[in-house]
């Protein structure tokens, strides 16, 4: 009868186990999206050019479809963070954000482009004199990979936010739409939105024709003056006019600046980067 009892207890402690078992939990992949599982990481360069020349900006980085790519920046002496986005002629569409410590996201910028080789994504972005990453989102589907090139920004583009509201400002309240538009020799154009420390919500389309949106960005920030949207629009062609939507409500004003530029591009040469 011991034995039997031994065999019994021994018998009602596997079917316990068994039980168990069956309601343990199964670590899972199927939740995480694309872009948590294939990223990666890349050293804060400094650019070699104050314009927009990709391959003298930094080391370029594929990023396929659906991915991500992150960069780090220490370096709490500087402050302007330059990104410039292409592709070979496919739709660009990608999410730009800036973190600083583990959870604080403080600036975010949707941005897209029908041709990314003809009008591709340029912009600065300040990192508040903080240790920083930058992270670019390739939201496009797997077949439309694009590439970046992000790197500390140098003068006179460095100090480019300070000194184009100097060439004169509009203001714009929130809700409102203003659009302003260039001469057909005009080749590129930076523009500037920015507040004075409040909320920035706002999107600026290059458009070219009637309500032909070529290109977009779409940013919100807590503070438009330490993170003011800069964008360079290529403008090739005739009829081109920059639209811009401030998305915040009536209190939260914001004032763009305009500059156009008749410099045509040049070929750069090939860099080494170490």
């Amino acid at each position: 009868t011991d034995i039997m009892k031994i065999f019994f207890g021994a018998y009602l402690a596997l079917q316990a186990m068994a039980s168990a078992s069956a309601f343990s939990v199964v670590p899972s992949t199927s939740g995480a999206s694309k872009t948590q599982l294939f990223a990666g990481t890349s050293p804060g360069y400094t650019s070699k050019t104050s314009k927009w020349e990709m391959d003298k900006i930094s080391p370029n980085q594929r990023i396929e479809g659906e991915t991500r790519h992150t960069w780090n920046f220490p370096d709490i002496s500087r402050e302007v963070v330059q990104v410039a986005l292409k592709t070979e002629g496919r739709p660009c569409s990608a999410d730009v954000e800036l973190w600083i410590g583990p959870d604080w996201t403080p600036v975010k910028i949707n941005s897209y482009s029908e041709d990314g080789k003809e009008r591709p994504i340029q912009t600065l972005i300040g990192t508040r004199n903080k240790s920083a990453n930058l992270e670019i989102r390739n939201t496009g589907g797997y077949e439309f990979p694009l590439t970046a090139a992000v790197s500390y920004a140098i003068s006179p583009l460095a100090d480019a936010r300070k000194t184009l509201p100097q060439e004169g400002s509009r203001y714009i309240e929130g809700g409102a739409v203003y659009s302003h538009s260039f001469d057909p020799e005009v080749d590129q154009v930076q523009c500037l939105l920015k507040t004075d420390g409040r909320m920035l919500n706002a999107k600026i389309e290059l458009l070219n024709g009637p309500n032909n949106v070529k290109q977009t960005l779409e940013v919100f920030t807590n503070n438009g003056e330490l993170n003011s949207l800069f964008v360079v629009f290529e403008t090739p062609g005739a009829g081109n006019t920059i639209r811009i939507r401030n998305l915040a409500t009536l209190e939260f004003p914001c004032a763009a600046s305009f500059k156009a530029s008749e410099t045509k591009k040049t070929l750069g040469t090939t860099m080494t980067w170490k």
